[in-house]
């Protein structure tokens, strides 16, 4: 079953990052199916985050999609080379989202080894959001994607974790944050191998 958009306006956003966990991430690119199941997130605040890219209500060309209201794709560019996917969630003009950084692959694989270059299939494919986004197939051109339509969406299958497999701790590359650098924003299922590792 899609998530409904009433699954991304609720106004918590660090919830919605654990919850996030065990859902299904897909994209239907080129005619083709690729995706997987969540198993790392972060989220970041509009509010009073100093890690996000509204933080002080910073409006540019780049972040204005992150003042819609929840449920589309905030896709960006970093080091000029990796297109990162965020899920925007909350009201209109909150800015909150949450950074989808690992998933398990599931449907697509050998789609996903071509576009990353990969002849055989590694614990590297889909961890982390830069590659994440390689192998999904998803760039600038989703930027303000509705996730609820059908080129990139997500599903709960119904999986429930227990409480006690989901890892929380600060996230990765905000150190420029400040105190909110420590924040445990940083949710990932224990022991998945595709869960992404620290630099």
């Amino acid at each position: 079953m899609k998530l409904p958009k009433e699954f991304y306006t609720r106004p918590d956003v660090v919830q919605l990052a654990q919850e996030l966990l065990g859902k299904y991430l897909y994209t239907c690119v080129d005619g083709m199916l690729t995706g997987g199941m969540i198993v790392e997130t972060e989220a970041y605040s509009g509010q009073n985050d100093r890690a996000c890219h509204a933080h002080l209500n910073r409006r540019t060309a780049r972040t204005e999609i992150m003042y819609s209201e929840g449920g589309v794709a905030y896709v960006y560019l970093i080091y000029g080379i990796y297109h990162l996917f965020n899920i925007i969630t909350n009201e209109q003009d909150k800015a909150d989202a949450v950074l989808v950084r690992a998933i398990e692959p599931e449907v697509g694989i050998e789609e996903m080894l071509l576009r990353r270059g990969f002849e055989s299939i590694k614990s590297n494919l889909t961890a982390g959001p830069g590659v994440l986004s390689i192998a999904l197939g998803i760039d600038r051109k989703l930027y303000g994607a509705d996730l609820t339509g059908d080129t990139i969406w997500l599903e709960d299958k119904g999986l429930v974790l227990p409480a006690e497999s989901i890892a929380a701790g600060p996230r990765i590359g905000v150190d420029y944050a400040g105190e909110d650098a420590l924040l445990p924003w940083r949710f990932w299922l224990k022991g998945n191998k595709w869960v992404s590792r620290k630099k």
